[in-house]
């Protein structure tokens, strides 16, 4: 299945050739009680309200990594800064499964009893315009309005103007300091908001990528079909780099872990141990991009530790210690 163009540029990588071999680590874990991360559509209301405050709470903390805007900036600022170095190439599934869990803790410092959750998309995918997840009371909010805008870089910025992140005041879009709305554009590629990209994240779509065999055939296609069409089909603040702007983002992310525990748990004793692929980005100049390794680091900038790619590979760690 061909990508739209808008999602060409999430989909630089190449698949290798060659697979490296991945050699097993067996560490002993005392993760014998793992939380169970649910979709946000099973928390109870006071489950949801919890997490709302926790998000908005963000806004209110010191940054962790020097910045003069607050810790709910710290997340989209990394994003952005790591941007090369996180997104088609093999530690984009790891990389982001740590990110969620540094967000997850920095909610729990902010008052959230619960872990993180996840959007389940393909339940929507029919009609993704009309999920509850977009509802003004138990869900993040709907598209920017055309009647609450602000200047953008090339058109007006639709602002959300409903739910409990109307207020939230992003401060960065890519490398620029830029406070403004959270801004959502549902769209097709073409109008909007048509059926936002919603073929590209049907049941049997995401069906297709989990019966892949290989892990780097795997963060391929997923990282380019589904990963991607949820951001461009939202728009606004889900595009740019920045795009941990919308509290939606770490919903998309959390799912996108899940699938890929779910993968995991197909061969569990083998693909715990399975990373393969491009530790940099292809730049197509004719240089083959070195070998993803196991022992290869997660930069976090600050705002928590760098740790090696072997250190994420499964949920049921001493680090992380939960389940879907």
């Amino acid at each position: 299945m061909l990508l739209p163009i808008s999602l060409l540029a999430l989909t630089l990588s190449s698949i290798p050739i060659a697979l490296a071999t991945p050699t097993p680590i067996y560490r002993r874990s005392n993760c014998t009680n793992p939380t169970v991360r649910k979709e946000w559509r099973t928390l109870s209301r006071s489950e949801q309200i919890n997490y709302v405050e926790a998000v908005n709470c963000l806004a209110t903390k010191q940054s962790r990594i020097g910045l003069t805007t607050p810790l709910y900036d710290d997340f989209p600022y990394i994003h952005n800064q790591l941007n090369n170095e996180i997104h088609s190439v093999a530690s984009f599934l790891p990389w982001h499964r740590y990110f969620v869990h540094v967000y997850e803790a920095a909610l729990k410092e902010c008052g959230y009893k619960g872990s993180a959750t996840y959007w389940d998309w393909t339940l929507d995918s029919l009609s993704p315009s009309t999920s509850s997840i977009w509802d003004a009371t138990a869900g993040f909010g709907g598209n920017g309005s055309p009647n609450v805008t602000e200047p953008g870089e090339y058109s007006p910025r639709n602002c959300v103007a409903d739910g409990p992140f109307k207020n939230l005041r992003p401060s960065y879009i890519t490398d620029s300091y830029e406070p403004h709305c959270l801004s959502r554009t549902w769209n097709n590629g073409t109008s909007e908001p048509g059926r936002m990209l919603g073929e590209y994240y049907s049941p049997e779509i995401v069906a297709e990528g989990q019966a892949l065999g290989n892990y780097s055939e795997y963060r391929y296609k997923l990282e380019g079909t589904p990963h991607g069409a949820i951001h461009s089909s939202i728009g606004g603040d889900m595009v740019p780099s920045t795009s941990p702007n919308d509290p939606i983002f770490f919903l998309h992310h959390t799912q996108i872990d899940r699938l890929g525990y779910l993968w995991q748990q197909q061969d569990p004793e083998k693909r715990n141990y399975e990373y393969s692929g491009i530790r940099t980005q292809d730049q197509f100049d004719g240089v083959t991009p070195p070998e993803a390794s196991l022992e290869d680091w997660l930069p976090m900038r600050g705002v928590a530790a760098d740790l090696q790619v072997k250190d994420l590979m499964t949920t049921e760690s001493d680090l992380m210690c939960y389940t879907y």
